[in-house]
């Protein structure tokens, strides 16, 4: 219970620092401090749960080998829960905000969704859970600032959600049409699984071949 009670507190943060930046917020330097905030929960909870706060990092660290089945299902569920709640608490604090969902070229964000979440699980399996790299002190650096990266690469094309938790998050917020929210999902988890497939390649000793 200890570990999704962290999935769903570092979620939650994550979602609650995007809406309340992204939201009539911090503007351009909106991705640094969701990048921050991403860094500083892995950091606190990574010893604990992993820190993966995103259901597309759950289902490559599961497919890599380092995630129990047993903890997918709720993991991701945590996560979810969390997502929801940051939501309701930025709608909560800010209530007379206005928000326009974004309307997004589905080929385009599709692409950019699937090329970042790549990027963001490749980076997480690499810093965090291989062995060349275990005990190191700058995987949450990593992690955060490969979302600061997608961020601000990518978040004009498609919002840079790169996480389906934080999708269902910025669906619930009104700042991404529900309708839209199959783009997160097919991208990001797609995105996650190509990662863990490369990971395997090019790191065939840590399974026997």
């Amino acid at each position: 219970m200890k570990n999704y009670l962290v999935e769903f507190i570092g979620t939650m943060f994550l979602v609650l620092v995007i809406g309340l930046t992204v939201i009539d917020g911090a503007g351009a330097l909106a991705p640094l401090a969701i990048g921050s905030t991403l860094m500083v929960m892995v950091y606190a909870g990574g010893h604990i749960s992993g820190g993966h706060y995103n259901p597309a990092v759950t289902l490559a660290v599961w497919l890599r080998g380092k995630c129990p089945t047993k903890d997918v299902a709720p993991y991701m569920a945590a996560q979810v829960l969390g997502g929801i709640v940051a939501a309701l608490l930025v709608s909560f604090c800010k209530p007379n905000a206005q928000v326009s969902a974004s309307s997004p070229d589905v080929a385009r964000a599709l692409l950019v969704e699937l090329l970042f979440t790549f990027a963001l699980c490749y980076v997480v399996l690499n810093t965090a859970t291989s062995k060349k790299n275990a005990g190191n002190s700058y995987y949450g650096l990593a992690i955060g600032f490969t979302v600061v990266v997608g961020a601000f690469a990518g978040g004009a094309i498609s919002g840079g959600a790169y996480n389906p938790a934080v999708a269902v998050g910025i669906s619930v917020m009104g700042l991404s049409a529900l309708p839209n929210i199959w783009i997160f999902l097919v991208g990001n988890f797609a995105g996650g699984a190509l990662a863990a497939v490369v990971y395997k390649m090019a790191n065939p000793e840590e399974y026997g071949k």
